[in-house]
């Protein structure tokens, strides 16, 4: 791993504080952080390794905060979304073992890099409500491999949602066992995973996800216990408590029964929410991650902008990868301003510099990780991406904020860096056999389908 990178003759667009853009400038990385930044040429002689970025944008990494692990072996099937619900849960019970999991990483990881998402928060599994956490297998197998691409990664494990049994297939080569799952088993695996990824790798986090229960279901018995064992354990560790699925007065009504919220709940959607749920988001702290490409985009609407005029930190992601989406946050930034401005009739809500914000500094600060990413500063991890700007789409050469927002798609990344170590450069990955990402990707679908009956 080079040790010393000085990217040159860019446009950089750092994020911080003052928003600066750095026409001409330069940023040094030393041992994976920023180590200067400034504008013209680095002003000391320096032997690190030389990125010339003319023609490009220097900008952070983007940030995705909401996405799914597994989903990008699920993708097209299934004709319409509950089609596609129950054949993505046949698979995840049924078809999967640790190379799947695994395979589907790399290749999740790989979609990533291409479109310069260097950090992303994933629930492991979800759709269709289907955990693999009865046992420590899956999840490992999973962070394996996305240590070995590179990138960063926040991954949620926790519970399903109680009120039916769900019974597991656990593959040994051609042959299976099954085991009944239970809530309980499933936290004592999270926790578990929890503490043993507590500073294994600076690049992966292990947090808690809990299932979203509205005010009627917080009466059942198992479903409260599930979310106050679940808080009590997030609390503990003082990790994230990641949720998907907020609507209708389920904040308010969790905040009551339980006050589950704090400024490390990171709650997904958000739609068609209540006055109640807007007092309390705005009180605890808690984060949203805002999903405009998501079928619950569709049901309802998150109020996105109005939230953020409340104080109220808001993100992107980008629900991916299943069943209708992608990982390419660009499309996403594009998709929230059209989303936003149809509703309002306004063409000015959610600008450019806004949007360009809530997929980095916004992203990182949903993550409460905003102290080491999301910006290009000083001391910060080097989590860069350069945007090659000279091209047709995104011509002429004026407000990189406006062109990158509203015409840059992911296929425009020329280079990904996370932490210091190139991952991609010029469209093409280091280090990674793309070729071999795919082939052992598809290896795992196939044998997952043939497993679950679907072929």
């Amino acid at each position: 791993m080079t040790t010393s990178l000085l990217i040159e003759n860019g446009v950089v667009l750092t994020m911080d504080g003052n928003r600066r853009i750095l026409d001409g400038g330069y940023v040094l990385v030393e041992d994976g952080r920023i180590a200067a930044i400034g504008a013209g040429d680095y002003p000391q002689e320096s032997r690190a390794e030389r990125i010339d970025a003319s023609g490009m944008v220097v900008m952070p990494g983007l940030i995705d905060t909401h996405a799914h692990a597994g989903h990008m072996l699920t993708k097209g099937l299934g004709t319409e979304s509950e089609d596609w619900m129950s054949v993505t849960g046949r698979i995840y019970a049924q078809a999967t073992d640790p190379e799947f999991w695994a395979a589907e990483a790399a290749l999740s990881a790989a979609e990533r890099i291409k479109c310069g998402t260097t950090t992303a928060a994933l629930l492991f599994g979800g759709g269709p409500d289907i955990m693999r956490t009865e046992a420590p297998d899956a999840a490992e197998a999973h962070l394996a491999a996305i240590a070995a691409m590179g990138v960063r990664e926040v991954l949620a494990v926790g519970a399903n949602r109680p009120g039916h049994s769900h019974v597991y297939r656990q593959y040994t080569q051609a042959s299976y066992g099954e085991v009944a799952v239970s809530p309980d088993r499933q936290l004592d695996v999270a926790a578990q995973l929890v503490d043993d990824w507590v500073g294994r790798d600076d690049r992966l986090r292990v947090v808690f996800s809990l299932p979203v229960f509205d005010a009627a279901e917080l009466q059942n018995e198992t479903a409260y216990t599930i979310a106050r064992r679940t808080r009590d354990l997030a609390r503990e560790s003082g990790v994230l408590l990641v949720q998907d699925g907020h609507r209708d007065g389920s904040i308010a009504a969790n905040d009551a029964r339980l006050a589950l919220f704090d400024e490390r709940s990171l709650l997904a959607h958000c739609i068609d929410l209540t006055d109640a749920d807007r007092a309390v988001l705005k009180r605890t702290g808690a984060k949203v991650a805002h999903n405009p490409s998501a079928l619950m985009s569709v049901y309802g609407r998150c109020p996105a902008p109005e939230l953020m005029e409340d104080g109220v930190t808001v993100s992107l992601g980008t629900d991916a990868a299943a069943p209708d989406r992608s990982f390419d946050m660009f499309r996403n930034m594009f998709q929230a301003h059209r989303y936003h401005a149809r509703h309002f009739g306004d063409d000015a809500v959610l600008p450019p510099a806004q949007l360009l914000e809530m997929a980095t500094i916004e992203g990182a600060r949903a993550l409460s990780m905003e102290g080491e990413i999301g910006s290009l500063e000083e001391g910060k991890r080097a989590d860069i991406l350069l945007v090659n700007m000279r091209q047709p789409h995104l011509w002429p050469p004026v407000d990189p904020v406006q062109r990158l927002a509203r015409f840059a798609n992911g296929a425009d990344v020329d280079t990904t860096i996370v932490g210091g170590r190139v991952l991609m450069r010029g469209r093409r990955l280091v280090g990674q056999d793309e070729g071999a990402i795919l082939d052992r990707a598809e290896r795992a679908f196939r044998l997952a389908m043939q497993r679950a009956g679907l072929v």
